[in-house]
């Protein structure tokens, strides 16, 4: 396609090559034909280098955390000869809108770098790539569409905790698997013959009396969770207060994890989001990438996740929310699962200390923390790795 450098170097070489024939000028015929020659080589130029091309992006799927400088090579090899045209990627990545790579050449490769500053927590997918092929004047141009690529994946900056902040008080368990002692435990499923190398504890007694020989419980684990950590993604959360939200309940969650609890992220977003984390080399990954992809657009409230018969936070032995609010129907469900004997706990997000605004005053906090429920209270600037820990709980909440 001819650019409009292209198209008047064109009309002049036409109009110079009619005003040659018009005046008799034998000079000015070099000029016109120099014009012309030069419009029609550049065409074919270019369009002998715009073929389908191979499209390749290094460190895309590197691990990036948010805050750090992203480097995401390219590399470009077409089908064709590339002659003496130039290619720029022009690349459309979402919320980051369009960015122009320059391509350099070595050997019949086409290479360059896309820097990113400080990039926030998200998934920039590639929404298109384009080759910009134009030859050195300007005068024609072509594009090429370049193929799929992976999305780039910036990941939640994660604080290691020793001993979460819900540990602490008379009702923590040090950390220890709930396995048998859990309300959702394991349910007795069948009884098959022992084998040797077993536990006598799966030893079915009453039907090994009947049958005369040892016969063990097969156990099927009951689908209910250990610990499940919520995060509220209700619609309105101000971006900043909800990637502090999303750091916290990634810390919570890994700490669970690492002391071999099995758990579930539960976040409650626009689509649900559910992802049970058996183990950290496992599933782990798979949590990580939710919670780098969360976004604020839920339509249902907090409360209305949690009173949802057969929902998972709901059936949880333990549950740890993480929000940026507090309405007193939650407070309320909070305090009577307290009540209950079940184990609770809350992150609250202080939203107006990230809008530069004085700490806010929830009465329903206190309210909490005298029904037994560990709070956490994280603000802008606060150290997350305290504020989650055990020996600042109630500190922070009183803060």
């Amino acid at each position: 396609m001819l650019t409009r450098r292209g198209r008047l170097a064109l009309l002049f070489g036409a109009g110079v090559y009619v005003a040659a024939w018009a005046f008799g000028s034998r000079a000015l015929y070099p000029v016109a034909v120099g014009f012309l020659l030069a419009v029609l080589l550049a065409a074919v130029n270019v369009h002998v280098t715009a073929r389908p091309m191979r499209y390749r992006r290094f460190g895309a799927m590197r691990e990036h955390v948010e805050g750090d400088d992203v480097a995401v090579d390219v590399e470009v090899e077409p089908a064709g000869p590339l002659g003496v045209a130039g290619v720029t990627v022009v690349e459309r990545i979402a919320k980051l809108g369009e960015k122009r790579i320059a391509l350099v050449r070595h050997g019949g490769i086409l290479r360059g770098r896309l820097a990113l500053e400080r990039l926030p927590r998200g998934r920039y997918a590639l929404e298109e790539a384009i080759a910009v092929v134009e030859d050195p004047f300007g005068l024609e141009r072509a594009e090429v569409t370049l193929p799929a690529q992976h999305a780039l994946l910036v990941l939640p900056r994660i604080v290691d905790i020793a001993t979460p902040f819900s540990e602490s008080g008379p009702r923590a368990h040090d950390g220890k698997r709930l396995l048998m002692r859990r309300p959702s435990g394991f349910d007795v499923h069948s009884v098959r013959e022992y084998e040797e190398g077993e536990s006598l504890r799966k030893v079915h007694w009453k039907t090994t009396a009947r049958r005369g020989q040892l016969m063990v419980k097969e156990l099927q684990d009951e689908p209910r969770d250990e610990v499940a950590v919520v995060l509220d993604a209700i619609a309105g959360t101000p971006r900043a207060a909800f990637d502090a939200a999303v750091r916290a309940a990634g810390s919570l969650l890994k700490a669970q994890v690492w002391r071999d609890r099995r758990a579930v992220l539960v976040v409650t977003s626009l689509r649900e989001e559910v992802q049970r984390v058996q183990s950290y080399a496992g599933d782990w990954r798979s949590a990580l990438e939710s919670l780098a992809a969360a976004e604020p657009n839920g339509t249902i409230a907090l409360p209305a996740v949690l009173a949802e018969d057969g929902g998972v936070a709901s059936r949880a032995h333990e549950l740890a929310l993480v929000t940026a609010r507090l309405e007193p129907t939650l407070i309320d469900r909070l305090v009577h699962r307290a009540l209950a004997q079940r184990k609770v706990s809350l992150v609250y997000v202080d939203a107006p200390t990230f809008e530069g605004r004085p700490a806010s005053r929830e009465p329903g906090l206190l309210r909490l923390q005298a029904s037994g429920v560990p709070v956490a209270v994280v603000r802008q600037g606060d150290d997350l790795a305290e504020v989650l820990s055990a020996r600042d709980a109630v500190e922070v909440a009183q803060g």
